[in-house]
């Protein structure tokens, strides 16, 4: 029976370390959660009119799929790391033992996306140590993508090291966000649904900047490492705050220029 690509990629890291130094054994553990918390996103996916759906807000909404997975990533990485602390979308803050470590995850992040059946969201799952992120993953279960970074050690797309960028010329770069309508923007931008995703594509070089604010840490946290390790700037983020951040990140090429034309943002 054929593999599927996260098996393949937890096979290929456990087997060669191609690239990294080492692989973590809580990357390790995060992989595993994701290949059992995909299961249940993929299978809820092709059954999206039958889905239980209540709404938080005007534009928030929350699925029993988005519970599912939840639950299931939390239970896979307490039976690995019973002490860590946890901040999830849907259940909030679990402050355990071990404070200092603490698991970030959003289930489905680009809900509005899954919920009209647009395949474009994605799971998203980091590490925060001691007040910095240290590793961090974003997986799309239904293009069967996988973006994963560590702390000195690099940005991977599947088995592959990836890169930001190398644009120079702001007006060549395709930037995300879902801000635009906030400015007369001069530059080709697109609006996704997708934060994790956004910053992924940044990390991988599909993107060439994004930009959002009124964000929720969750959204991003993975994004912030998988920036930095594939050679990103990225602006300084209060890993203490939980909602209201805001993200301006690109290749360095054009850091300086995105960040002028971003001025009042």
């Amino acid at each position: 029976m054929k593999l599927s690509l996260i098996q393949e990629v937890w096979s290929t890291l456990k087997k060669f370390n191609i690239y990294m130094k080492s692989i973590s054994a809580n990357l390790n553990v995060m992989i595993k959660a994701i290949e059992k918390a995909s299961k249940v996103i993929i299978r809820d996916f092709g059954e999206i009119e039958k889905l239980q759906v209540s709404k938080k807000g005007p534009t928030d909404f929350v699925t029993n799929s988005d519970l599912k997975v939840e639950k299931t990533i939390i239970e896979q990485l307490k039976k690995a790391r019973p002490t860590f602390s946890f901040l999830s979308e849907e259940s909030g803050i679990e402050n355990n033992k071990d404070k200092n470590n603490t698991w970030i995850i959003d289930p489905i992040d680009g809900t509005v996306n899954f919920l009209h059946g647009v395949p474009h969201f994605a799971i998203s799952v980091a590490l925060k140590s001691n007040d910095e992120i240290v590793s961090g993953l974003i997986y799309d279960p239904i293009k069967d993508e996988m973006f994963f970074a560590e702390k000195n050690n690099g940005a991977f797309f599947n088995n592959h090291r990836i890169r930001v960028s190398s644009k120079n010329n702001i007006n060549d770069c395709l930037f995300a966000t879902n801000n635009s309508s906030k400015f007369n923007l001069d530059f080709p931008n697109r609006k996704t649904g997708c934060a994790a995703l956004d910053m992924a594509y940044v990390a991988s070089g599909r993107f060439d900047g994004y930009f959002q604010d009124n964000l929720n840490l969750w959204d991003i946290a993975a994004g912030i490492i998988l920036i930095k390790e594939a050679g990103g700037i990225i602006n300084d983020i209060d890993l203490n705050s939980n909602k209201n951040i805001k993200v301006i990140a690109s290749n360095p090429n054009i850091s300086s220029k995105f960040q002028e034309k971003l001025s009042n943002f």
